[in-house]
């Protein structure tokens, strides 16, 4: 097979799997955010974006979509900045083992409501105009959003990284993520810091959702858990607390598994993922781009 019939071939899933990796990704910043500043995993957030899915079918049942697509984004940071006034800040002297078995239970909790709002039955996604449109690009056809994905996502990392590197806010971050204790002490706020971390992890997840759920039929009370799951390995691959790893790790997994699918081997995609995860900490256990933990004395 020569290069052109084979890139002919793979094209589709080429561009699927930009797509997708790019909806890991503005999941991963999520997880990657409030590692580096609580060290704390949110396993909740892949919950969060399921609950975005359902507030925007729900909501298009109401208004029309210009008032759907920003109320979902809206009530989806109120709900992830809810998850940490409640489930993490009582804890924040709690052993960490305290503050990962909370975020478990809120995961499963919004697991339940949903699956009790829902009945358990699979909701239909409203079509977004404009992004849920076919076009054709060589050989391939798909949707907008495929093609748009990777660009917005890009797009919003940038903005991301110039709020984190050029602003007051940005500043009391890097200083947290840094020093807990020591930003506490010179007066940093650092509640504020830790609101605003969620308010981006949950915004960030609320547009992934609008992404990834415009090329999937339904949404059920589970859609969240394996891509959570995979933007944490994202997230883990890159080297938790980076954020141009977590992109970059959620692109390349987004990638391996759909060219993997192209290959016929659709039931190995998953375990590929979780494999080459194991190979890259087994190499560098930190992740691509992660930092090795600095003992303070």
């Amino acid at each position: 097979m020569d290069f052109a019939s084979f890139f002919s071939k793979n094209l589709p899933y080429l561009l699927a799997g930009i797509s997708v990796g790019g909806q890991y990704a503005l999941i991963a910043i999520g997880y990657t955010m409030v590692y580096g500043i609580l060290r704390l995993i949110n396993f909740a957030h892949g919950d969060i974006f399921m609950v975005a899915g359902l507030l925007m079918i729900y909501s298009t049942t109401v208004f029309p979509l210009w008032v759907s697509i920003p109320l979902t984004i809206v009530v989806t940071v109120i709900l992830g900045m809810m998850v940490e006034k409640v489930a993490y800040k009582p804890l924040r002297s709690a052993p960490r083992m305290s503050v990962m078995i909370s975020a478990i239970g809120v995961s499963y909790l919004l697991q339940n409501l949903a699956l009790y709002v829902t009945g358990g039955l699979a909701k239909p996604y409203p079509a977004i105009p404009g992004i849920s449109a076919t076009v054709t690009i060589g050989p391939a056809t798909t949707k907008w959003v495929t093609i748009i994905t990777p660009f917005l996502t890009l797009l919003l990392v940038v903005l991301l990284m110039q709020l984190i590197n050029h602003t007051k806010i940005g500043m009391a971050m890097r200083a947290v993520a840094n020093d807990f204790e020591t930003s506490r002490l010179m007066g940093i706020q650092v509640d504020a810091v830790i609101s605003m971390t969620f308010i981006i992890g949950s915004f960030l997840a609320a547009v992934g959702s609008l992404l990834y759920f415009s090329n999937y039929p339904s949404v059920v009370p589970t859609s969240g858990a394996m891509p959570g799951l995979k933007a944490f390995v994202a997230a883990v691959f890159g080297g938790i607390g980076s954020i141009p790893g977590a992109v970059i790790g959620a692109f390349i997994i987004g990638i391996s598994e759909n060219i993997i699918k192209g290959a016929g081997w659709t039931t190995f995609s998953d375990a590929f993922t979780f494999a080459l995860l194991i190979v890259v900490l087994l190499v560098k256990p930190t992740g691509l781009f992660g930092e090795g933990a600095k003992d303070k004395v």
